[in-house]
C-alpha cells in the first residue's frame, strides 16, 4: 500500500479511484479499519466457541471525518503495525485454530482459515484499484 500511493499530491489523494467510487485516501483509511475489524475477529475466535461478530458500516466509516482529513501515512503506519500483530498470532497459530469460526450475522459460520484468505485478497484488491488508477492516469 505504500508503494501504491509513494509520491502522489494531495489532490492525487483526493482522485476517486473510479467514477463513484472512493478516493485514495478512503482507500488507504478502508484497508486498516477492515483489517482492524478482521484481527478482532481472529481474536474472538479464538477466545471463544463461535461468536457472533458486529458487522460494521464500511461505506459510512469511509464518510467519517478521520477519513477525510487524517495524512495517509497515519493510516500506512497503522496498517504496518496491525500487521505485525496479526502475523506474530498467525504464526502461533495451528490447524486446529485455523478452523476455529465466528458467526457474522449476513455471511454465516466464518472459518479462520477462510477469512485469512479474503484479507489476503481483500488488501491486494484495493492496492490494484490505486496502481490501476496510477496507470490510468499516467502518474509514476
Amino acid at each position: 500500500m505504500r508503494a501504491a500511493v509513494a509520491g502522489l499530491t494531495p489532490e492525487r489523494f483526493d482522485t476517486p479511484y473510479r467514477p463513484g467510487g472512493w478516493t485514495v485516501r478512503q482507500v488507504v483509511h478502508h484497508v486498516p479499519d477492515s483489517h482492524m475489524n478482521a484481527y478482532v475477529r481472529f481474536k474472538l475466535a479464538l477466545t471463544e466457541d463461535e461468536p457472533t461478530i458486529k458487522p460494521y458500516e464500511e461505506a459510512a466509516w469511509a464518510e467519517l471525518a478521520d477519513s477525510a482529513s487524517t495524512p495517509a501515512d497515519v493510516s500506512l503506519t497503522l496498517l504496518e503495525t496491525l500487521h505485525d500483530r496479526w502475523v506474530r498470532l498467525l504464526r502461533s497459530m495451528t490447524e486446529a485454530d485455523f478452523a476455529r469460526k465466528f458467526r457474522h450475522p449476513q455471511l454465516g459460520v466464518v472459518p479462520l482459515d477462510k477469512n485469512l484468505a479474503l484479507y489476503a485478497w481483500h488488501g491486494k484488491h484495493h492496492v490494484a484499484h490505486i496502481t490501476s488508477l496510477r496507470q490510468r492516469m499516467g502518474w509514476s
